[in-house]
């Protein structure tokens, strides 16, 4: 009976021993650890910048790859991705025209001058769009052909309304950046002396201050500090915001101011340049101010000669901004620096071939992340 009893207790003891053995020898792996790719995952975002190489004489510089261009982010080598040139690369072309009262005698010329402009210049692939500048920012027309859009051009009117020039800006960025399709070239032209009298920000700036005033026997001329201050501050606070519109939507900016000589006249003049100054360089493109000769003047001979003139001026121009995007390359490499969202974030684009050829690009970017 005892022995009965052991020999039950020993096969227990034994049957015990050789599943340890066992599990010593083939040990149960452990479970799959399934790899979601969040932390070995490097986000990146593609960086678009329009470049436009011209030689010494305004010609474009076609032919060029990737391995020509050079781009610095923040200072840091970026690898560059693609570069497309302006052959391959389908247009998107804004043009905006001011019909308020900063507009000059020339107004019918110049519309005939744009129009030309598009016909020549674009392709049956590229798209215009055309906008007024105005009261408000207003739609003409579509996305359409050339010879549409010519069309739209000879049909707008001149008026005597206030300057919405900043709305329009953005307006026109915002409508390139929701409505072309990916991978275009896009460029807004702009004709008009940049100045702005009605921009919803710059009218707020002007009720929300004089909403301020405590004082009920402020002298005329107080207020009017007041205002000028409150819409000269505003004017500002818009430029940056049409800076990131045009920015946010990949686009080249290019102005022709109708206003000439004159600019330098008055403080508003002045202003109004350098917001095209402004928006051309961050954009890569080219604020032009033509030397227009007065076409206002008694004798009438002299007005008839200086029309000519400034005919021949105008067609140059666009004769000039037609090379410019015929040189404009469409250079992309993937950023994988970690920004803050929002964070203006600098480049430097050039060529690494030192040579006297000019190149314009953007001058940075707004990070989205």
């Amino acid at each position: 009976m005892k022995f009965t009893k052991f020999a039950g207790i020993f096969a227990i003891l034994l049957a015990f021993a050789l599943s340890v053995i066992a599990q010593t020898t083939n040990p149960t792996p452990p479970p799959k650890i399934e790899d979601d790719g969040d932390i070995i995952k490097v986000e990146s975002r593609l960086v678009v910048v329009p470049v436009s190489v011209l030689d010494s004489i305004g010609q474009p510089v076609l032919g060029l790859k990737a391995q020509d261009f050079r781009i610095l982010e923040e200072n840091k080598p970026q690898e560059i991705a693609q570069v497309s040139d302006a052959e391959k690369v389908p247009l998107e072309i804004s043009l905006l025209f001011d019909v308020s009262a900063s507009t000059d005698a020339m107004f019918q010329f110049e519309q005939e001058t744009a129009a030309k402009f598009l016909q020549e210049v674009m392709r049956p692939e590229d798209r215009a769009t055309i906008f007024t500048v105005g009261e408000t920012a207003r739609l003409i027309q579509a996305r359409d052909t050339a010879d549409k859009s010519a069309i739209a051009i000879k049909s707008i009117l001149p008026t005597k309304q206030q300057t919405a020039f900043y709305d329009s800006v953005s307006f026109a960025a915002t409508y390139l950046q929701k409505n072309a399709p990916q991978g275009r070239r896009k460029v807004i032209v702009v004709i008009s002396d940049g100045d702005d009298t009605n921009s919803a920000g710059v009218i707020k700036a002007i009720f929300d201050a004089e909403r301020k005033i405590v004082q009920e026997d402020i002298s005329k001329n107080e207020l009017r500090n007041l205002r000028v201050k409150a819409r000269d501050a505003a004017k500002l606070k818009e430029q940056n915001k049409v800076v990131q519109s045009l920015q946010d939507a990949d686009t080249v900016f290019y102005s022709i101011n109708p206003g000439g000589n004159s600019y330098q006249l008055n403080q508003g003049s002045l202003f109004g340049q350098s917001n095209l100054q402004k928006f051309a360089d961050e954009t890569g493109g080219t604020a032009f101010l033509p030397k227009l000769l007065p076409t206002d003047l008694k004798d009438q001979s002299q007005n008839s000669q200086n029309f000519k003139k400034n005919a021949e001026i105008l067609v140059t121009i666009f004769r000039q901004l037609a090379n410019e995007l015929r040189a404009q390359y469409l250079v992309q490499y993937y950023s994988e620096s970690d920004f803050p969202n929002n964070k203006y974030v600098k480049l430097n684009v050039g060529l690494t071939n030192a040579n006297k050829f000019r190149v314009r690009a953007r001058q940075g970017y707004f990070a989205k992340n």
